[in-house]
């Protein structure tokens, strides 16, 4: 659209848009710009050169260098050009199923824009930082190592901060396969870091995982990280840090007890860690003070264990990196009481279904007079008219707490869950998860009882649990 009112494309910064671009944030070009439009554009911009961003389409439709897997040649220009770029449909890998699969690929087109412009975002730059490698869909979801559902999902506010993975080009054995994969086990959520490859006995390999600028103060702070592995590989993570006047910078590996003179003795300093095995993976973590340095890479190193016994040189080596969380080592603020919490049903719906059984709806909500939290896995305990009491010792336990899925908000909808014929009522527990990667147990956390017969027909139940 121009001054004149008329619908004619401009696909670049003119006299006849410009107006437009004055009095708004940016404006977006269409992707059918020519060599030269991006230069003329940045000259009419003037300060503002920035906020003119020149479309890309990944299809590649009329785009300047062709798009798909050119597109860096469109970003070569745009940076040194000194505007910026839009890019349209990076969906293109997956619509158009790109081989040999979407995980590769995915890492593929993104190396473009990175050996074409850099690295521009540095994460975390605040504390605490916790990363799972959740991308928002899975085939399960894991707590702490346990699986809580083994069904596929699909939640992009789910997701975490992804990892700055550097892609190694083609299928050379050699070459240490390093991607963010949801099929494989998940410390929490579902995903991963996976490292897949060959590595030599006495040989290590280093992969960059984030590029923060972290400034640390005199106050400890806490870093941990989760592992499942073979008995042949070991993951470690590697933090490089730079002085308060960055004119020097220091490394240290996170290593476990019995291997610290290894990698000490090589060329590492080394920070001693804990560790704990629960489900599998082993839960690393370590204390630090760099008063006034600054964080600025967080890479995995993968090693092999002194005992091996095989004779080959070259091994296969697998191993998974399930989070990486650093925060403050003063005291962790505790989760609010049950008690602290208003938790309500709306809207319960029962339908009745075959063999006795019922159908339940119902909207959850719960608040706190001063909320804090941004994360809520709910779960469903069907209860009979036993539950009701008080357990005694030696007793069977109650029935399984079931996971119906994450909350971002402070409200989830249950839609059509099955309610057997037996059923007095449904106890729902919001199980609340801090920024840092922690959560409430169970057992203390705020539910509410939906009971089957006799709120059946009613549309709302309020409680203080």
């Amino acid at each position: 659209m121009t001054v004149d009112g008329q619908l004619d494309w401009q696909d670049q910064l003119t006299e006849k848009n410009k107006p437009f671009f004055d009095i708004c944030d940016g404006i977006f070009m269409n992707y059918t710009w020519k060599e030269n439009y991006p230069k003329a554009s940045a000259d009419i911009a003037g300060d503002r050169k920035h906020d003119v961003y020149m479309g890309i389409d990944v299809f590649g439709r009329g785009t300047y260098g062709g798009g798909q897997w050119t597109a860096n040649v469109a970003l070569d220009l745009l940076k040194s050009s000194n505007v910026s770029a839009a890019i349209f449909a990076p969906g293109w890998v997956y619509e158009t199923e790109q081989p040999p699969d979407f995980y590769t690929t995915q890492n593929k087109w993104w190396s473009l824009v990175e050996k074409s412009w850099g690295i521009v975002q540095t994460n975390p730059q605040v504390l605490p930082f916790y990363s799972d490698f959740n991308q928002g869909l899975g085939s399960h979801i894991s707590l702490g190592g346990q699986k809580l559902s083994e069904a596929p999902w699909y939640n992009i506010s789910c997701q975490s901060l992804q990892p700055l993975l550097e892609f190694n080009e083609g299928n050379n054995s050699d070459i240490m396969q390093v991607t963010v994969d949801g099929g494989e086990a998940s410390y929490n959520g579902g995903g991963n870091v996976s490292f897949r490859g060959k590595l030599k006995r006495n040989a290590h390999f280093t992969a960059r995982l984030f590029k923060p600028q972290l400034q640390l103060s005199a106050s400890p702070i806490s870093i941990s990280f989760s592992v499942k592995s073979d008995k042949r590989s070991e993951l470690s993570i590697l933090l490089h840090f730079s002085s308060p006047s960055h004119d020097e910078t220091k490394s240290f590996l996170m290593v476990p007890n019995e291997s610290i003179n290894r990698f000490g003795d090589m060329f590492l300093p080394c920070l001693l860690t804990s560790k704990q095995t629960t489900s599998g993976w082993t839960v690393h973590e370590t204390n630090l003070v760099l008063d006034g340095h600054t964080l600025t890479e967080i890479s995995a190193f993968c090693s092999r264990p002194d005992d091996l016994t095989e004779e080959t040189n070259t091994l296969e080596y697998f191993a998974l990196l399930g989070h990486i969380s650093i925060k403050s080592q003063q005291k962790t603020k505790l989760f609010p009481l049950a008690s602290s919490w208003v938790i309500e049903a709306h809207h319960v719906k029962f339908v009745p279904g075959g063999s006795g059984s019922k159908t339940l709806s119902c909207k959850l909500e719960w608040r706190l007079k001063h909320p804090v939290f941004t994360k809520y896995n709910v779960y469903a305990e069907n209860l009979n008219s036993s539950d009701y009491r008080p357990r005694k010792v030696m007793e069977e336990p109650r029935s399984e707490k079931v996971f119906l899925g994450t909350a971002h908000v402070d409200a989830y909808y249950v839609s059509d869950m099955v309610v057997g014929s037996d059923v007095k009522g449904v106890r729902f527990v919001v199980q609340t998860c801090g920024e840092d990667g922690s959560w409430q147990e169970l057992d203390a956390s705020p539910n509410l009882v939906v009971e089957v017969e006799r709120l059946s027909s009613k549309l709302c139940c309020c409680g203080l649990f």
